[in-house]
């Protein structure tokens, strides 16, 4: 019997794991059988964790169980790879999907919410070519009643290299691919010009060759997410018609010296032939295989820890970012889901002109215990960083005063530091509340709180 194996870099949510089991079975022509809302449960083996999640309130004829596990990707990768096989997968498996999910509508960036993410579908196509693409959103806040021009474009680029699109609303007209470059090069140069400073992205067809306008520079090389993945895609696009033309990017920034062998860009420059304007591409040292499991990184505690919480107490996780993974919503007790901003309220200019101690410090997760009507702000480290861990503690003033006060009241605030790593049984710092170690051990700190000791004993009377 086979089994739905579910590779992510995030925290696996129980309705976007919904959604993509009813995909599977409507794609399957199956009949699944599941509860109004899904568990997803950590799996214990003579009470060490495995490392291995599964999904608790689903039945089907046709695969035995849905088992999540933790990834990474080599240099850029998919919210989601599925496989529908019998054993773990491995990095030669081949994937049902791969899936790209998103909670940002255009009504807060026209430009994270598509083009940030169109390289990784570009990419993974040249590790699982045909592979189906799926861009799935997960909208919390209101959609935007009208897309932005930047948003339709965005869109008809996904469809024209095959991207499903889960979850949102679109006019058909948006929907449907672009059918010649003409159409596709006429769209692009007619939308508005961005603020004076910023380079527009144009499109230029000659005899020989195809210019694209777009700057890739930040930080000292190329670091200019949102234009990787519109530049990526447009190029992608471009060679569904036109297959021999060199590609070059314009008015770029870049110098010859911020050029690496294992950027992303310069990696899918490699397989699509497009070149930089001025400079010598180098040729790129590509990975062997697209993802490997992740078994070091700090999240797999901090995702652990909310796992566990969701399932087995009470608890309320009302902010999550694991790992620097993408900024999830605070959810307020009576506004609902907000984005926090980056900057303190009143202080957005001397934020934007350089003065970073204005930026809204934020915990990696923030429960909220409505049993004991507390606050638990957790910052998550790896056992080796674990000390930079306990100075972040002191930053969390703002937020505390400012935002999850107003927001919940809580009767106490606590400050606590979940570890991932080493092969340790004891916490010695007071601060750290939880360790899973590479074991698999769950081991609690002297001041762990109370929530955390009630899921450790919960997991271990299982």
């Amino acid at each position: 019997m086979k089994n739905i194996w579910i590779l992510t870099e995030e925290r696996p949510k129980a309705d976007v794991i919904k959604t993509i089991l009813e995909k599977i079975a409507s794609d399957k022509g199956f009949k699944i059988k599941s509860r109004k809302e899904l568990r997803v449960i950590p799996i214990f083996k003579n009470n060490y964790f495995t490392f291995t999640y599964e999904v608790e309130g689903v039945t089907c004829s046709h695969f035995e169980s849905v088992f999540i596990k933790i990834a990474s990707g080599n240099s850029s990768f998919v919210d989601f790879l599925v496989f529908f096989q019998e054993a773990e997968p491995t990095e030669k498996s081949k994937p049902l999907y791969a899936i790209e999910e998103t909670k940002t509508d255009d009504s807060e960036s026209r430009n994270t919410g598509i083009y940030q993410r169109c390289s990784k579908f570009v990419y993974v196509e040249f590790y699982y070519p045909g592979v189906k693409k799926i861009m799935l959103y997960n909208l919390q806040i209101q959609q935007k009643e009208k897309p932005t021009d930047t948003n339709i474009f965005g869109m008809k680029m996904l469809r024209t290299i095959g991207v499903e699109v889960m979850g949102k609303v679109y006019d058909k007209e948006i929907m449907k691919p672009f059918s010649s470059l003409k159409e596709f090069v006429d769209l692009k140069n007619s939308m508005r010009m961005p603020p004076a400073g910023n380079v527009p992205i144009k499109i230029e067809v000659s005899k020989d060759f195809i210019k694209v306008s777009g700057r890739l520079y930040k930080s000292g090389g190329i670091g200019h997410d949102p234009n990787i993945g519109a530049l990526t895609i447009i190029a992608l696009c471009i060679r569904k018609w036109e297959k021999t033309k060199d590609i070059i990017i314009t008015q770029h920034g870049l110098k010859q010296s911020n050029l690496g062998k294992s950027n992303k860009f310069i990696q899918i420059a490699n397989k699509i032939g497009i070149k930089l304007d001025g400079l010598k591409m180098p040729i790129a040292v590509s990975h062997e295989n697209y993802w490997h499991y992740d078994i070091s990184q700090e999240k797999i505690a901090s995702i652990f820890l909310h796992v566990a919480l969701v399932a087995y107490t009470e608890a309320k996780v009302i902010y999550s970012n694991h790992g620097g993974s993408e900024r999830g919503y605070f959810l307020h007790n009576t506004s609902g889901p907000v984005a926090i901003e980056k900057y303190q309220e009143g202080k957005r200019e001397k934020y934007k002109s350089g003065d970073k101690t204005m930026i809204i410090y934020i915990p990696d997760i923030i429960i909220f215990d409505p049993k004991r009507n507390q606050i638990i702000n957790v910052e998550g480290k790896k056992y080796s960083t674990r000390k930079a861990g306990i100075r972040e503690l002191k930053n969390f003033s703002y937020i505390e005063k400012k935002i999850i006060k107003p927001s919940h009241n809580p009767g106490s605030i606590l400050r606590t530091v979940v570890v991932f790593g080493s092969k340790e049984k004891i916490i010695k710092e007071k601060q750290i509340g939880f360790m899973l170690n590479e074991n698999g051990e769950m081991i609690l700190g002297k001041n762990a709180p109370e929530i955390f000791k009630e899921v450790v004993k919960r997991l271990l009377s299982r």
